[in-house]
């Protein structure tokens, strides 16, 4: 029987929620599935690997530190952020789930 990305989808409403679905030595996929979650004031993700994301279900706002404004992503959307992009979580849906998609990629040494 396969696996679904929506079936179930676990509780977010207190906390944002990671779950690995594949690892391999420099690639990591995961769900993200969010709800109303967004970064800390000032924070900034910064890491050592690539990563490409793709919003399947909801919307977020995303900003890269070296862009002017955010980006407004919904379900189909999908973004490739560079290593070391400083970029940040502006805002998630806070009337349903966003559910993403994120491809961690590089070298096995660049991830924990």
């Amino acid at each position: 029987m396969p696996d679904n990305l929506f079936n179930p989808l676990p509780d977010a409403l207190v906390q944002e929620q990671f779950d690995p679905l594949l690892a391999r030595p420099g690639l990591r996929i995961e769900r993200i599935v969010s709800f109303g979650q967004a970064s800390p004031p000032g924070f900034w993700y910064d890491q050592p690997q690539g990563e490409w994301v793709l919003v399947l279900s909801g919307s977020a706002g995303l900003r890269l530190e070296h862009e002017a404004h955010e980006r407004v992503l919904g379900p189909g959307d999908h973004v490739e952020i560079p290593a070391h992009c400083r970029h940040r979580v502006q805002w998630t849906d806070s009337q349903q789930a966003t559910v993403w998609l994120a491809v961690h990629f590089g070298t096995a040494d660049d991830f924990p």
